[in-house]
């Protein structure tokens, strides 16, 4: 996947393509390129300090009634490991990485520390490309979904699963609305069972939206 299509995914058009692309050189491809600008450890870095104050700030307005000690918990689950894992890859980007031979032979493109450490590389570029607001409106839906469904189930993939048991039926994903400037889209997915509406989703991406999509349509199941 190229640079264009992860902006178009993650709705966000950046004005210095040299921080997105930064962003999304792993080390390994940086050594063997021998990148005078570095891999995106430095915006990893930063990524980890705009990730935990958006987080801190969204439980702090989310849950006024909750006491310190459950929101540390909460954004803990939000930002782990596991969870920056599977934002990331709800967007594909571990599609748009830059890897070295080896990294990329051996699977890193799928490797949970190094989706999760580009997705905060991602965001740290998106803060410095942008500013605040948008690094905010990129990550919110995230945090809603880290700390109200902390495993971050694959609901396409159950809805999927699902749906086969019936042999050769799919799901299709429809893209219904998208409405917003370019840094702050919204987009309105269906998901259909031939012309049936299973469910609809909304979200910052069309690959959030879709996942909410099906965890409608899971939910209308009663799963």
């Amino acid at each position: 996947m190229n640079t264009q299509e992860l902006q178009e995914i993650i709705g966000y058009r950046f004005c210095r393509p040299d921080l997105l692309e930064r962003a999304l050189s792993h080390s390994s491809w940086a050594n063997e390129h021998k990148e005078p600008r570095g891999s995106n450890e430095r915006l990893e870095f930063l990524g980890d300090s705009v990730l935990g104050f958006l987080a801190a700030e969204y439980l702090f307005r989310s849950y006024p009634q909750k006491p310190e000690g459950e929101l540390t918990k909460l954004r803990a689950a939000a930002v782990c490991e596991p969870a920056l894992s599977a934002y990331a890859k709800s967007i594909s980007l571990g599609e748009a990485l830059l890897l070295g031979k080896g990294e990329a032979a051996t699977g890193g493109g799928s490797r949970p520390s190094i989706l999760a450490d580009a997705f905060e590389a991602l965001l740290a570029a998106m803060y410095l490309d942008g500013g605040i607001e948008p690094a905010r409106h990129f990550i919110l839906g995230f945090l809603k979904e880290g700390t109200e469904h902390p495993a971050m189930v694959d609901s396409k993939t159950e809805l999927q699963q699902i749906v086969q048991q019936t042999p050769e039926e799919s799901v299709d994903y429809v893209l219904v609305d998208e409405s917003g400037p370019d840094h702050n889209k919204c987009f309105v997915v269906e998901v259909r069972l031939h012309s049936n509406v299973l469910g609809v989703g909304r979200g910052h991406s069309k690959k959030v939206a879709e996942q909410e999509a099906a965890r409608e349509a899971l939910r209308l199941m009663g799963i």
